[in-house]
């Protein structure tokens, strides 16, 4: 039997109960985790796993070992359908007043989970709030805090140049702050704004969906909030590891279609050619060293 602390509770009646979604792809025994750290939670809650045709079995494995668990619920997809694809249907069977979005290897604990639901209910124009997710060495990850991609920003990162870049310098402060983006491995949101800006585009399959959402909140004049003393261990990518140029072919994809989709300087022809070729050329350059590394990877499980 599940003890749901009353006056946690109470507290939190706006943003409550929560809706916990997770996507899993061949995600690795790290799915394992976040749904038992998950269901460990005492708030009031649901949790939907989305299985995007997981070949593992781990999604199966969950789904018997908690069975008597009624706040679980699983969706099998018969083909991957990309991550924002998957999140929307899982958020469509959702019933709660409030959406976590959460990576699979991504790990929160009960006293996470009620501070992120006790900041979105003192903000309510708080439209994301994101955490700082970290490595196993608690070193965050750029991406819990960063600039939308803007061409302008993106050539001052590459050449070094004065002025913006994409990522934020210096140490993210130990409260919480505005962002222009957070990290898609975390973000919890009101179910009424996911539903009012009609979930992530699904003309995205893998990376950049976050940034995309993050900049549709602050465009319909919701706030997008780091709680910057909130740390999430994340544990990046066993996907990614996996299908190391299936996955940069989406990503790189994803650049593409944010350019499109919200830098000025996409409707500059000249302009547009050139970032469609720096795109795909620095995908195409990325392929020999992917390669390399995932076949040494294997080298070195055989040799175990």
């Amino acid at each position: 039997m599940v003890v749901v602390n009353t006056d946690v509770s109470s507290s939190l009646v706006s943003v409550l109960p929560v809706s916990v979604i997770v996507v899993a792809a061949d995600s690795g025994p790290s799915l394992r985790d976040c749904v038992r750290r998950v269901l460990a939670c005492d708030v009031p809650l649901e949790m939907i796993l989305v299985d995007n045709a997981s070949s593992d079995g781990i999604p199966q494995a969950i789904a018997r070992a908690h069975q008597n668990d009624t706040r679980l619920r699983v969706i099998y997809n018969h083909a991957n359908l990309g991550f924002g694809p998957a999140m929307n249907r899982g958020a469509a069977q959702s019933q709660g007043k409030s959406l976590l979005i959460l990576n699979p290897d991504c790990l929160i604990d009960n006293d996470i989970l009620q501070r992120l639901l006790g900041m979105l209910a003192a903000n309510p124009r708080a439209g994301v709030i994101g955490a700082v997710v970290c490595d196993e060495d608690g070193t965050p990850d750029p991406a819990s805090r960063r600039r939308d991609p803007l061409m302008r920003r993106a050539l001052n990162t590459l050449f070094k140049r004065a002025g913006e870049g994409i990522n934020i310098d210096g140490p993210i402060p130990h409260e919480l702050i505005e962002a222009e983006a957070v990290s898609g491995a975390l973000m919890l949101m009101p179910h009424r704004v996911f539903d009012y800006l009609a979930g992530f585009d699904e003309d995205y399959f893998l990376h950049c969906e976050d940034l995309d959402l993050c900049r549709r909140v602050r465009d319909a004049g919701y706030r997008v909030l780091l709680a910057g003393d909130v740390r999430v261990l994340h544990g990046k990518g066993t996907s990614s590891r996996h299908r190391p140029v299936f996955v940069s072919r989406h990503k790189h994809r994803g650049m593409w279609r944010w350019f499109r989709k919200f830098d000025p300087d996409a409707r500059k022809p000249v302009v547009a050619a050139t970032v469609w070729l720096g795109i795909w050329s620095h995908f195409l350059l990325q392929i020999p060293g992917q390669l390399w590394r995932l076949a040494k990877r294997k080298r070195s499980k055989d040799a175990a």
